[in-house]
Parts: C-alpha cells; sequence; structure tokens
C-alpha cells in the first residue's frame, strides 16, 4: 500500500506504456520496436477495456514466468530511495519530526542520505516529506511556510487542526484518513486532542530547504518595546514568556 504525492497544482495527466503504445499508429510500432512479424505480430495485441495499471490480469501466473529484479549500485538507488523510518529524528516540544528533504550542509545525513539530498535539490519541482509525531494531548505550535505548501495525510490518532488568518481562525477535527492542505505563507498548527499520538504524514512542494516560521520564534524575536506598542501592555510584561531553548 502506497500513499503517492505528486507536485502539481494541475489535473494529474499520466501516461502508461499500454496507453503510449496503443495510440501509437501500427506501422510506427513496428518500425520503431522491430518485433519477429512486423505489423502482422504488432497487430494480436488487444487493448483492454480496463486499465491494466490498476487491475492485474486474472490469469497473471500464466503470463509471467520471471519477475526478478537486481539491486542497482547505491550511487543510483539513493537518488530515488530514503529509509524515511530509519532516519534520524529531530525532536521538538511536544513531538518528534522525521525528514527526507534537501539540506544545504548535510549535517547528520549518511553518505547515501546526502545523495537523496542533492539529488531533490536537482529537480526545481519536487517534494519534500515528513512524518511528524505529536505526543497524545500535546500541541504543535503555529508556524507558517515561507517556501512550500503543506499536504498531510492522518495516518493515525486523533486531533484538531486550525488555520490562523487575518483576524480569523478555522478550526476543525482530524482523524485518520484525513487528508490537509495549507497554501505557502499560511499559518496553521495542529494537536493531538486523545491518549494517542497523532501521526501525519507530510509533503511540501519544494526541493530547496524548508523555510519555517514558529510562533515562538518571531514572537520572541520582536523587540519588547515594540510589543509593548503592539499590545498596549507595559514592556517589563513581556519578560514573563520563557524564551524558546
Amino acid at each position: 500500500l502506497f500513499l503517492l504525492f505528486f507536485s502539481t497544482h494541475d489535473e494529474l495527466q499520466t501516461l502508461d506504456v499500454d496507453d503510449a503504445f496503443f495510440s501509437t499508429p501500427e506501422d510506427v510500432l513496428a518500425r520503431a520496436l522491430k518485433p519477429e512479424g512486423g505489423v502482422k505480430f504488432i497487430r494480436t495485441f488487444q487493448k483492454q477495456g480496463e486499465d491494466q495499471a490498476i487491475n492485474l490480469p486474472p490469469n497473471l501466473d500464466e503470463l509471467v514466468q520471471n519477475a526478478t529484479y537486481s539491486q542497482s549500485p547505491d550511487p543510483l538507488v539513493w537518488q530515488f530511495f530514503y529509509d524515511l523510518q530509519g532516519s534520524q529524528e529531530y525532536p521538538f516540544p511536544g513531538g518528534i519530526f522525521q525528514w527526507a528533504r534537501y539540506r544545504r550542509n548535510g549535517t547528520g545525513l549518511t553518505d547515501n542520505q546526502k545523495i537523496f539530498s542533492e539529488s531533490l535539490h536537482k529537480h526545481e519541482n519536487t517534494l519534500t516529506l515528513a512524518t511528524l509525531r505529536i505526543f497524545g494531548n500535546s500541541l504543535g505550535q503555529p508556524h507558517f511556510h515561507f517556501n512550500a505548501h503543506e499536504m498531510g495525510y492522518v495516518l493515525s490518532g486523533c486531533g484538531q487542526a486550525g488555520v490562523i488568518l487575518s483576524g480569523t481562525t478555522s478550526t476543525f477535527s482530524i482523524g485518520i484518513g484525513d487528508l490537509l492542505f495549507f497554501p505557502v505563507g499560511t499559518q496553521h498548527f495542529l494537536q493531538s486532542t486523545c491518549q494517542e499520538d497523532l501521526v501525519l504524514l507530510l509533503a511540501y512542494s519544494t526541493g530547496n530547504q524548508l523555510e519555517t516560521l514558529r510562533m515562538s520564534q518571531y514572537f520572541h524575536g520582536t523587540a519588547d518595546h515594540i510589543l509593548a506598542q503592539l499590545f498596549f501592555k507595559k514592556q517589563p510584561e513581556f519578560q514573563k514568556f520563557p524564551k524558546p531553548a
């Protein structure tokens, strides 16, 4: 079972091998593929009524005699593969992230993970993926991303999501199988609302290093005298907010 993300805002267009084959004129197929029997052999192929990329033929055992694959060298494999579950954990107050993303300096990556990281960065339209675990009854604080839309799929647990816009906040309950979408620059938060951990698979529409700003960062990054003017509170009052680690 796979969960797939595709980096497009347009309707997804897919061309399968059989679609391309049956859309090509018979004489062109014969000249390109050069089978024994030429066009006559090409004409023995019949387009199926069902999409064979989804529906396997009932007589598959008769059709396939050998389906073995040799493992490719690591420099080739790791351009397209990443062991996300086995990668380094990045804890934060209330949960854990694990990332499959581009990193500018490659800190904490193995040699093979660096191959994957650089492979992501070579493509303009690609994805950063992550698993997010928010511990039971804990909060993933409000934040937003400068350079990516975010899409998430709830794998387990129950929780609440919030989208904070100018003057309004939209909140809604989330559970297993729900899909979330936060456009670039949209401040949002996630929290677990039960004893069970809330676990999501997240995709971000960037091949660059993901840029994120959290509420604790920009609040404490604003000078106390500016905050005093904005909130009509005495400047020393803002010393009551603990600085983030």
